[in-house]
């Protein structure tokens, strides 16, 4: 399967049915989870019947792609986790959702901010993006961080109703936002 992204260190590709395994153990790690669900493992058949399905989902306005991915480290193979951008709207790609999930023993490695900057490229460059937006726990220093790499800034602070509350949920969300025109005045350019 062709990669549809290549960065220095890391190959993103589609995910397909073989990745069953390495998103189980991905989603069963409780601090991979910890600002997602509280830490609690994702089942087989909840990674089968949801979680799978939601990374390999079409996009219409991406002509049919998808807007997540595997990465894969690009010396060694190994799985480290995915990234995502995600249209918010079916049929435009203008404000699309990055995001990024990746193994424990992948994190300190700047992967995460590798992988985000390549992705907003060529979103900004490829994919017709017009706004990114990112989303994350109020205490979820790491993620926070990342974002701020990749050049997003804070938008708000905001407090959802979610299903359960999980530590740090008092403290509300987080949305960090990069537009095309603030993208370009940081001295990236689009594609010609």
């Amino acid at each position: 399967m062709a990669d549809f992204l290549v960065t220095e260190r890391l190959a993103l590709r589609p995910f397909t049915s073989a990745d069953v395994d390495a998103l189980v153990e991905l989603d069963g790690d409780p601090e991979v989870t910890r600002f997602i669900n509280g830490g609690l493992p994702t089942s087989r058949q909840a990674v089968l019947a949801e979680r799978l399905p939601k990374l390999t989902r079409p996009f219409p306005c991406l002509g049919g792609g998808v807007g997540s991915w595997a990465a894969r480290e690009r010396d060694t193979g190994r799985f480290v986790g995915w990234f995502g951008l995600r249209p918010l709207d079916d049929h435009s790609p203008a404000v699309a959702e990055l995001g990024y999930r990746l193994r424990r023993d992948a994190w300190g490695a700047g992967y995460a901010t590798e992988g985000s900057r390549a992705l907003i490229d060529k979103g900004f460059t490829e994919l017709g993006v017009e706004r990114i937006t990112a989303n994350t726990m109020t205490v979820n220093a790491r993620s926070r961080a990342v974002l701020e790499k990749a050049g997003l800034s804070f938008l708000r602070t905001y407090f959802a109703d979610w299903p359960e509350v999980i530590e740090g949920s008092e403290s509300g969300d987080v949305e960090y936002e990069l537009t095309r025109k603030q993208w370009e005045a940081r001295g990236a350019r689009p594609a010609s």
